[in-house]
């Protein structure tokens, strides 16, 4: 009983994440944990505090994995991988597709199941780490895509939004901002620079959000 009451603590910190939304990491602690239990039960005479150390270990390094991955989004993308795009303006992004593995009749599949009749109709479509596909359509809202996260510039999305760095410097000088530093998330939206500032950078502004 006690077992079982520190694996469910233990998972209970681990935090709340859907089970298609776990990174790789995450799934391998989860399993070392899961094994580490199976023995601890399989083996009754065996001390409960053989098994509790290695869980309390896991759990430790889990959790300082992802606090580590909070705050600096080159670890976060090493550990869960960025979504690739795999379709932009109708056009299927071929070289992508291979990179990641991912054939057509994947492709056409998860475009079926999101009752989306053809290629052309798609603005953007963008594979995201759990394996989904996340489809937006040319009929729909514009798709908002980060230029700035965690005050890091985002060159790739800068790319794909039709902006370069010096655009967007400008476009925060003529907001009153000097660095993209004091940037917690900001996108273009229809032309436009939104952005939000870092709570430890917040100030208040009438051009922000």
């Amino acid at each position: 009983m006690l077992f079982y009451t520190i694996l469910l603590i233990s998972l209970r910190l681990l935090g709340k994440r859907e089970v298609g939304n776990l990174s790789v990491f995450d799934v391998v602690v989860f399993l070392m944990i899961a094994e580490v239990a199976a023995e601890t039960i399989h083996k009754p005479t065996q001390s409960v505090w053989t098994g509790i150390f290695p869980v309390a270990v896991l759990a430790i390094i889990q959790i300082s994995v992802a606090l580590l991955s909070l705050k600096n989004k080159r670890v976060r993308d090493l550990l869960e991988g960025e979504p690739a795009l795999m379709i932009r303006d109708g056009v299927i992004q071929e070289t992508v597709m291979r990179k990641h593995r991912y054939n057509l009749d994947d492709l056409f599949q998860q475009l079926r199941e999101q009752q989306v009749g053809s290629v052309e109709e798609v603005a953007y479509a963008y594979l995201e780490a759990s394996g989904k596909l996340a489809i937006f359509q040319k009929s729909q809202s514009p798709l908002t895509i980060p230029v700035i996260m965690d005050g890091e510039i985002q060159q790739r999305h800068l790319h794909i939004t039709g902006h370069t760095e010096q655009d967007l410097l400008t476009d925060l000088a003529a907001k009153g901002i000097s660095s993209a530093t004091t940037i917690f998330y900001a996108t273009y939206l229809q032309g436009e620079l939104k952005y939000q500032l870092k709570e430890s950078a917040w100030r208040p502004s009438t051009d922000a959000r």
